[in-house]
């Protein structure tokens, strides 16, 4: 090749790459109000956007992947812990953790109701905005599933052993523990005291045991595989005790897994759940 096809070629490249990236980017903004649900973008979203700006909650977390890595990504968070969750803990953070065992950092901001609804609305909308997977952060908690799932931890909240058979209930079970929407390790824990959004699973089956034979149970199961199902279609069923998990007697468990998992996962999610001893 001489200087002159040289020349040319890096000319043509260049204006090839242009032209590409020009109908990728026209392209783009063509899909925008599809993938954004831009229809769904109310007064109470952009107020929400606005508080989320005032309170500077970028400074610490992301949206989209852009922000602060010092907390969590924020997204998908309407989806992992549900509105009624997420009002409760902006009223005060204080109290779904203990600041001297778990190094709160979150700070009270004070917002007024107005405020929460229209940010937790703006977090919603973020949430239904077809991101295509990316960050791919998932939200964990202290002592998530691959920490301890696969141990066997002495004492009462031993961890039964599973295989990967794809025919093993307990295995597919194990496998939705991580993969349903809401996923249960965004809240649980299988760590014995590492509670999070919601309690630590180690140990739920003696736990269980323990409470269908007390007076405080409040639901309607009779067993253990019971109560585990009726925590995950009716978690408002029987509260546990704490305002962390609940407020005006209901659960702030995300609801819904009766429309996003079959009555066949809902039992492999439950056989596995049994096999927390």
């Amino acid at each position: 090749m001489n200087n002159r096809q040289a020349r040319l070629f890096a000319i043509g490249s260049t204006a090839f790459a242009a032209i590409l990236f020009l109908g990728m980017t026209l392209d783009s903004h063509r899909q925008f109000p599809t993938l954004t649900n831009a229809d769904k973008i109310t007064p109470e979203v952009i107020h929400g956007k606005d508080v989320w700006h005032k309170y500077n909650c970028i400074n610490c977390h992301t949206l989209f992947g852009e922000g602060a890595y010092y907390a969590p990504d924020l997204t998908k968070i309407t989806q992992h812990r549900g509105e009624a969750y997420l009002h409760a803990y902006m009223r005060d953070p204080s109290k779904f953790y203990d600041e001297n065992k778990h190094r709160r950092l979150m700070p009270k901001q004070d917002l007024s109701e107005k405020e929460i609804f229209d940010l937790v609305t703006f977090l919603g909308w973020v949430s239904e905005v077809d991101n295509q997977g990316w960050p791919p952060r998932p939200i964990l908690v202290t002592g998530g599933f691959n920490q301890a799932a696969t141990a066997v931890p002495s004492g009462e909240a031993a961890v039964t052993t599973l295989g990967d058979s794809g025919s093993d209930p307990r295995a597919l079970g194990k496998k939705l523990f991580s993969t349903a929407v809401p996923t249960c390790m965004a809240c649980h824990s299988l760590t014995p005291g590492a509670d999070g959004a919601g309690p630590s699973l180690a140990g739920i089956v003696s736990r269980t045991e323990t409470l269908l034979q007390s007076d405080d149970y409040q639901g309607e199961a009779k067993d253990v595989e019971a109560y585990l199902h009726e925590s995950i279609l009716h978690p408002s069923a029987h509260l546990v005790p704490g305002e962390m998990y609940s407020a005006g007697g209901t659960s702030f468990m995300p609801i819904g897994y009766a429309d996003s998992l079959t009555d066949e996962q809902v039992n492999q999610l439950v056989a596995f759940l049994a096999s927390l001893k």
